[in-house]
Protein backbone atom coordinates (compact mmCIF):
# COMPACT_ATOMS: atom_id res chain seq x y z
CA UNK A 1 0.00 0.00 0.00
CA UNK A 2 1.26 3.51 -0.80
CA UNK A 3 1.85 5.83 2.11
CA UNK A 4 0.38 8.82 1.07
CA UNK A 5 3.02 11.87 0.71
CA UNK A 6 2.27 15.62 1.28
CA UNK A 7 5.19 18.44 0.32
CA UNK A 8 4.91 21.94 0.98
CA UNK A 9 6.41 24.48 -1.68
CA UNK A 10 7.49 27.40 0.21
CA UNK A 11 8.57 28.92 -3.17
CA UNK A 12 10.32 32.57 -3.01
CA UNK A 13 8.94 33.35 0.85
CA UNK A 14 10.14 33.88 4.09
CA UNK A 15 13.00 34.83 5.81
CA UNK A 16 15.31 32.04 7.54
CA UNK A 17 13.77 33.58 11.02
CA UNK A 18 10.21 33.19 9.06
CA UNK A 19 11.25 29.74 8.38
CA UNK A 20 12.07 28.60 11.56
CA UNK A 21 9.07 29.86 13.14
CA UNK A 22 6.56 28.30 10.64
CA UNK A 23 8.70 25.13 10.94
CA UNK A 24 8.21 25.24 15.16
CA UNK A 25 4.52 26.12 14.52
CA UNK A 26 3.79 23.34 12.57
CA UNK A 27 5.93 20.73 13.69
CA UNK A 28 3.92 20.77 17.11
CA UNK A 29 0.33 20.50 14.99
CA UNK A 30 1.53 16.97 13.61
CA UNK A 31 4.16 15.45 16.11
CA UNK A 32 1.10 12.89 16.76
CA UNK A 33 0.62 11.70 12.96
CA UNK A 34 2.42 8.64 11.82
CA UNK A 35 0.91 7.19 8.39
CA UNK A 36 1.78 10.00 6.47
CA UNK A 37 5.01 11.33 4.59
CA UNK A 38 5.41 15.05 5.09
CA UNK A 39 8.05 17.07 3.51
CA UNK A 40 9.02 20.85 3.67
CA UNK A 41 11.04 22.74 0.77
CA UNK A 42 11.84 26.22 1.75
CA UNK A 43 14.59 28.48 -0.34
CA UNK A 44 18.06 27.70 -0.61
CA UNK A 45 19.26 29.98 1.76
CA UNK A 46 16.79 28.05 4.87
CA UNK A 47 17.35 24.77 4.24
CA UNK A 48 20.06 24.57 7.04
CA UNK A 49 18.09 26.67 9.57
CA UNK A 50 15.15 24.63 8.84
CA UNK A 51 16.68 21.28 8.77
CA UNK A 52 18.20 21.84 12.59
CA UNK A 53 14.29 22.56 13.57
CA UNK A 54 13.26 19.74 11.75
CA UNK A 55 15.20 17.55 13.98
CA UNK A 56 13.32 14.57 16.17
CA UNK A 57 10.47 15.40 14.13
CA UNK A 58 8.85 12.98 10.96
CA UNK A 59 9.23 15.83 8.40
CA UNK A 60 11.66 15.55 5.69
CA UNK A 61 13.49 18.13 3.96
CA UNK A 62 12.81 19.00 0.55
CA UNK A 63 14.95 21.64 -2.18
CA UNK A 64 13.41 23.27 -4.58
CA UNK A 65 15.63 22.52 -7.58
CA UNK A 66 19.27 21.31 -7.94
CA UNK A 67 21.43 21.72 -11.00
CA UNK A 68 22.99 18.21 -12.18
CA UNK A 69 26.98 18.57 -12.10
CA UNK A 70 28.56 17.84 -9.13
CA UNK A 71 30.96 20.76 -9.50
CA UNK A 72 32.81 23.35 -11.46
CA UNK A 73 31.76 27.18 -12.86
CA UNK A 74 27.97 27.29 -12.58
CA UNK A 75 27.33 30.38 -10.98
CA UNK A 76 24.35 30.75 -9.08
CA UNK A 77 23.92 26.80 -9.09
CA UNK A 78 23.96 23.71 -6.48
CA UNK A 79 24.45 20.35 -7.06
CA UNK A 80 22.75 17.43 -5.07
CA UNK A 81 25.95 16.66 -2.53
CA UNK A 82 25.40 19.93 -1.30
CA UNK A 83 21.63 19.43 -0.61
CA UNK A 84 22.67 16.28 0.86
CA UNK A 85 25.25 17.80 2.97
CA UNK A 86 22.49 20.53 4.78
CA UNK A 87 19.60 17.11 5.43
CA UNK A 88 18.21 17.45 2.09
CA UNK A 89 16.23 14.14 0.95
CA UNK A 90 13.76 15.30 -1.70
CA UNK A 91 13.92 17.54 -4.25
CA UNK A 92 11.34 19.34 -7.00
CA UNK A 93 12.61 18.92 -10.09
CA UNK A 94 11.13 20.60 -13.45
CA UNK A 95 8.03 22.74 -11.92
CA UNK A 96 6.64 24.53 -14.52
CA UNK A 97 7.79 27.99 -12.80
CA UNK A 98 11.45 26.83 -13.64
CA UNK A 99 10.15 26.00 -17.12
CA UNK A 100 8.59 29.22 -17.60
CA UNK A 101 4.99 28.32 -17.19
CA UNK A 102 3.39 30.13 -15.36
CA UNK A 103 -0.80 29.57 -14.26
CA UNK A 104 -0.37 33.80 -12.61
CA UNK A 105 2.32 35.58 -14.87
CA UNK A 106 3.56 37.88 -12.91
CA UNK A 107 6.84 38.90 -14.52
CA UNK A 108 7.40 40.47 -18.29
CA UNK A 109 6.99 38.41 -20.66
CA UNK A 110 10.27 39.56 -22.27
CA UNK A 111 11.58 37.57 -19.21
CA UNK A 112 10.38 34.06 -19.81
CA UNK A 113 13.74 33.28 -21.16
CA UNK A 114 15.17 33.37 -17.74
CA UNK A 115 13.13 30.18 -16.52
CA UNK A 116 15.03 27.94 -19.23
CA UNK A 117 14.16 24.26 -17.96
CA UNK A 118 13.64 21.79 -20.44
CA UNK A 119 12.96 18.01 -20.45
CA UNK A 120 16.84 17.34 -20.99
CA UNK A 121 17.88 19.36 -18.08
CA UNK A 122 15.18 17.91 -15.94
CA UNK A 123 16.25 14.50 -16.69
CA UNK A 124 19.43 14.97 -15.95
CA UNK A 125 18.25 16.24 -12.77
CA UNK A 126 16.43 13.46 -12.25
CA UNK A 127 19.44 11.12 -13.08
CA UNK A 128 21.90 13.07 -10.49
CA UNK A 129 19.28 13.21 -7.75
CA UNK A 130 18.86 8.86 -8.23
CA UNK A 131 22.97 8.77 -8.01
CA UNK A 132 23.31 10.61 -4.88
CA UNK A 133 20.40 8.31 -3.30
CA UNK A 134 17.76 10.65 -3.09
CA UNK A 135 13.80 11.27 -4.05
CA UNK A 136 13.01 13.00 -7.31
CA UNK A 137 9.31 14.52 -6.90
CA UNK A 138 8.97 15.33 -10.81
CA UNK A 139 6.56 17.74 -12.14
CA UNK A 140 4.24 17.56 -15.08
CA UNK A 141 1.21 19.58 -15.93
CA UNK A 142 -0.31 21.30 -18.74
CA UNK A 143 -1.18 24.60 -19.70
CA UNK A 144 -4.77 26.57 -20.20
CA UNK A 145 -3.88 26.42 -23.57
CA UNK A 146 -2.69 22.84 -23.78
CA UNK A 147 -5.72 21.74 -21.97
CA UNK A 148 -7.98 23.46 -24.77
CA UNK A 149 -6.31 22.03 -27.01
CA UNK A 150 -6.76 18.73 -25.97
CA UNK A 151 -3.30 17.74 -25.69
CA UNK A 152 -3.33 17.68 -21.70
CA UNK A 153 -2.36 13.60 -22.41
CA UNK A 154 -0.02 13.93 -24.72
CA UNK A 155 1.78 17.13 -23.13
CA UNK A 156 1.70 15.01 -19.82
CA UNK A 157 3.09 11.66 -21.35
CA UNK A 158 5.90 13.46 -23.01
CA UNK A 159 6.94 15.18 -20.27
CA UNK A 160 6.91 11.64 -18.43
CA UNK A 161 8.86 9.98 -21.37
CA UNK A 162 12.14 12.71 -21.69
CA UNK A 163 11.90 13.21 -17.87
CA UNK A 164 12.45 9.89 -16.99
CA UNK A 165 14.86 9.03 -20.39
CA UNK A 166 17.56 6.25 -20.13
CA UNK A 167 16.44 4.78 -16.68
CA UNK A 168 15.19 1.68 -15.41
CA UNK A 169 13.02 0.31 -13.18
CA UNK A 170 15.40 -0.16 -10.37
CA UNK A 171 16.64 3.24 -11.16
CA UNK A 172 12.69 4.51 -10.79
CA UNK A 173 11.70 2.83 -7.03
CA UNK A 174 12.38 6.15 -5.28
CA UNK A 175 10.15 8.68 -7.71
CA UNK A 176 7.17 10.33 -7.07
CA UNK A 177 5.23 11.84 -10.09
CA UNK A 178 3.28 15.37 -9.49
CA UNK A 179 0.46 16.52 -11.62
CA UNK A 180 0.56 20.11 -11.51
CA UNK A 181 -2.20 21.72 -14.26
CA UNK A 182 -0.12 24.82 -14.64
CA UNK A 183 -4.00 26.55 -15.10
CA UNK A 184 -4.22 25.85 -11.29
CA UNK A 185 -1.01 26.90 -9.70
CA UNK A 186 -1.51 30.11 -7.64
CA UNK A 187 -4.87 31.26 -9.56
CA UNK A 188 -7.26 29.83 -6.68
CA UNK A 189 -8.36 27.55 -9.85
CA UNK A 190 -8.41 23.60 -8.72
CA UNK A 191 -9.06 21.23 -11.52
CA UNK A 192 -11.54 18.79 -10.68
CA UNK A 193 -11.61 16.02 -8.68
CA UNK A 194 -12.63 13.70 -11.63
CA UNK A 195 -10.42 14.99 -13.95
CA UNK A 196 -7.81 15.11 -11.76
CA UNK A 197 -7.74 11.87 -10.84
CA UNK A 198 -8.24 10.81 -14.46
CA UNK A 199 -4.72 12.20 -15.21
CA UNK A 200 -3.21 10.54 -12.25
CA UNK A 201 -4.43 7.78 -13.33
CA UNK A 202 -2.86 8.06 -17.06
CA UNK A 203 0.29 8.65 -15.18
CA UNK A 204 0.47 5.40 -12.96
CA UNK A 205 -0.83 3.79 -16.40
CA UNK A 206 2.08 5.28 -18.28
CA UNK A 207 4.00 4.28 -14.91
CA UNK A 208 2.86 0.75 -15.85
CA UNK A 209 4.50 0.47 -18.87
CA UNK A 210 7.88 0.03 -17.45
CA UNK A 211 6.79 -2.33 -14.73
CA UNK A 212 3.17 -3.24 -13.26
CA UNK A 213 5.12 -3.04 -9.92
CA UNK A 214 6.69 0.79 -10.45
CA UNK A 215 3.16 1.31 -11.11
CA UNK A 216 1.38 -0.02 -8.18
CA UNK A 217 4.29 1.78 -5.67
CA UNK A 218 4.90 5.38 -7.19
CA UNK A 219 3.30 8.12 -5.43
CA UNK A 220 1.38 10.41 -7.32
CA UNK A 221 0.86 13.67 -6.27
CA UNK A 222 -1.60 16.11 -7.06
CA UNK A 223 -0.79 20.04 -6.84
CA UNK A 224 -2.45 23.51 -8.23
CA UNK A 225 -4.28 25.51 -5.48
CA UNK A 226 -4.59 22.36 -2.75
CA UNK A 227 -5.91 23.50 0.12
CA UNK A 228 -7.98 22.65 3.07
CA UNK A 229 -11.61 22.49 1.40
CA UNK A 230 -10.86 20.40 -1.43
CA UNK A 231 -7.81 18.41 -0.18
CA UNK A 232 -9.68 15.48 1.52
CA UNK A 233 -11.77 14.63 -1.58
CA UNK A 234 -8.70 15.17 -3.73
CA UNK A 235 -7.02 12.50 -1.76
CA UNK A 236 -9.82 9.94 -1.72
CA UNK A 237 -8.88 9.47 -5.21
CA UNK A 238 -7.61 5.93 -5.33
CA UNK A 239 -4.48 7.21 -7.65
CA UNK A 240 -4.13 10.85 -5.87
CA UNK A 241 -1.29 9.84 -3.44
CA UNK A 242 -0.90 13.36 -1.33
CA UNK A 243 -0.72 16.35 -2.41
CA UNK A 244 2.25 19.25 -3.59
CA UNK A 245 1.02 22.44 -1.85
CA UNK A 246 2.03 25.45 -2.64
CA UNK A 247 0.55 29.10 -1.31
CA UNK A 248 -1.86 27.03 1.85
CA UNK A 249 1.57 25.07 3.50
CA UNK A 250 2.86 29.01 4.28
CA UNK A 251 0.17 28.49 6.78
CA UNK A 252 1.12 25.83 9.82
CA UNK A 253 -2.69 25.20 11.00
CA UNK A 254 -3.73 25.37 6.85
CA UNK A 255 -1.13 22.98 6.27
CA UNK A 256 -1.73 20.88 9.12
CA UNK A 257 -5.07 20.51 8.46
CA UNK A 258 -4.32 19.09 4.13
CA UNK A 259 -1.96 16.56 6.19
CA UNK A 260 -4.56 15.46 8.17
CA UNK A 261 -6.61 14.82 5.08
CA UNK A 262 -4.29 12.58 3.54
CA UNK A 263 -4.00 9.99 6.47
Amino acid sequence: MRRPLVVGNWKMNLTTREAAALVESFKKAVEILDRTDIVVCPPYISLPCVHACLKGTNIKLGAQDVFWMEKGAYTGQVSASMLEDVGVTHCLVGHSETRGRFGKLEVSETTLCYFAETDETVNLKVRRLLYCGMTPILCVGETLGEREAGRTDQVVRDQLSDGLAGLDEAELHPLVVAYEPVWAIGTGHTCDTAEAQRVCAMIRAFMCGISSELAASTRVLYGGSVKSSNARDLFAQPDIDGGLVGGASLDAYEFKDIVMSAR
